[in-house]
């Protein structure tokens, strides 16, 4: 008769295989950051009419299925994903010599990333309803439409981007300070990351551009800093 073993789970090597599962997790989650980074891009391929000289044509534009789609999926799935891969980023960065930084700009993308899908969940919802009801004939909804982009949501979307961007430098100094190599690609990551919402609000047509160089730099570091910090 034998007798199966039990793994002491405080035992070291008990240790080690949790150190080494929770290693391949977050190997394999780095990878939701080029991920996240072209959905930005497809998600800003094409800008909404201003509403305030064309009503109409954004009233048109946000009924589409490609408007609800892009928002589903690649704002909001998208800003999922992508704070999963920043998760799987702070398991590698706890470990290098940059832990503040690290640890203060996760907090800062979760909390800007939150006040953005806020903004994102407005437009997902509320838009095709406010232009579904102006194309049928309904009155004061380009009232209605400015109550809804009034004061509170601008300022909730302020302090989500200003999070949203600060978090993103503070990620990109602990990447730069992990080892002389990933310099460049800390200052990438910063830079595009944060010029992503900038870009969008100020000249869209740029935003683009952003996060598909964003996305190049998170293939970078998925590849080379688990390589860097083992």
């Amino acid at each position: 008769m034998t007798t199966a073993h039990r793994i002491d789970p405080n035992s070291s090597y008990a240790a080690e295989r949790r150190e080494a599962r929770v290693a391949r997790l977050a190997r394999a989650g780095l990878w939701l950051l080029p991920i996240y980074g072209v959905l930005l891009a497809l998600s800003t391929l094409t800008q909404q009419p201003d509403y305030s000289t064309d009503f109409r044509g954004y009233a048109e534009y946000v009924t589409t299925d490609r408007f609800l789609i892009s928002h589903l999926g690649a704002s909001i799935a998208g800003a999922a994903l992508g704070l999963l891969g920043v998760l799987a980023l702070l398991a590698f960065l706890t470990r290098g010599p940059a832990v503040t930084p690290a640890i203060v700009g996760t907090a800062l993308t979760i909390v800007g990333n939150v006040g953005n899908i806020a903004l994102f969940g407005v437009a997902a919802f509320a838009q095709p309803a406010i232009g579904r009801a102006y194309l049928d004939g309904a009155q004061g909804i380009p009232d209605l439409n400015d109550d809804v982009y009034g004061t509170p949501l601008f300022a909730t979307a302020g302090v989500g981007i200003l999070c949203f961007v600060a978090g993103a430098i503070l990620v990109g100094v602990a990447i730069a300070r992990t080892a002389r190599p990933l310099r460049w690609v800390g200052v990438g990551y910063a830079a595009s990351l944060a010029l992503f919402p900038i870009l969008f609000f100020s000249f869209a047509a740029a935003a683009p551009v952003a996060a598909a160089v964003f996305a190049a730099v998170a293939v970078v570091v998925a590849v080379r800093l688990p390589r860097r910090i083992s």
